[in-house]
């Protein structure tokens, strides 16, 4: 956050918006890594004919997913597809103007691109807008079967965990140390005599 000058020499506080813009640049060019991905894997794979990348460990498992991870859901598909927009509306409105620290860009970013991804297949695949289906492809071993976009709400959520429970930094970019535990009462009765 920068300062200006006021009439008077009194500072005023500024935002700096160059946070927000790097969120919103990494999570367009999330999305577009996602979209471009499951454009692939629409043209190039059978969903009856799984391909082997490392044996054992990655396949290429082309699905299509009504509902939310571990298929969880599937009748519930226009539910999550409002629950999307909703979360876009969140982190748009509220989260983006509100990033003042490269940590929270990112997981900003992040959670942009990975919603965006899935939202956009659930407005605008088959069969239908708000019922569509997730377009998921890549397979490991127990696990659901995920795409891009998982990819990146997963790498969202462990920045998320590290820059709260590590580093203690909020949006603004301000530390805020957890409260010390009370010390433990010294002995003796409660009108503060000491033991004998």
């Amino acid at each position: 956050m920068r300062s200006v000058q006021a009439a008077g020499g009194t500072a005023i506080a500024t935002p700096n918006r160059r946070y927000a813009f790097w969120a919103v640049l990494l999570g367009a060019l999330g999305f577009v890594a996602d979209f471009l991905a499951k454009r692939w894997a629409l043209a190039n794979l059978d969903p009856a004919s799984p391909v082997q990348v490392i044996p054992g460990q990655l396949y290429l498992h082309l699905i299509r997913n009504p509902g939310a991870a571990f298929s969880m859901g599937e009748g519930a598909t226009v539910l999550l597809t409002c629950l999307a927009i909703a979360a876009m509306i969140f982190l748009l409105v509220w989260m983006v103007p509100r990033v003042r620290h490269p940590g929270w860009a990112a997981a900003t970013g992040l959670l942009l691109a990975g919603v965006s991804g899935n939202l956009f297949d659930r407005l605008f695949r088959e069969p239908g807008p708000f019922h569509g289906h997730v377009i998921d492809f890549l397979q490991v071993p127990w696990f659901a079967v995920f795409n891009v976009a998982d990819i990146w709400i997963t790498f969202a959520a462990v920045t998320v965990i590290w820059l709260t429970m590590i580093t203690q930094v909020n949006l603004a970019g301000e530390r805020v140390d957890r409260p010390e535990k009370a010390d433990s009462k010294p002995s003796g009765d409660d009108t503060g005599t000491p033991a004998s």
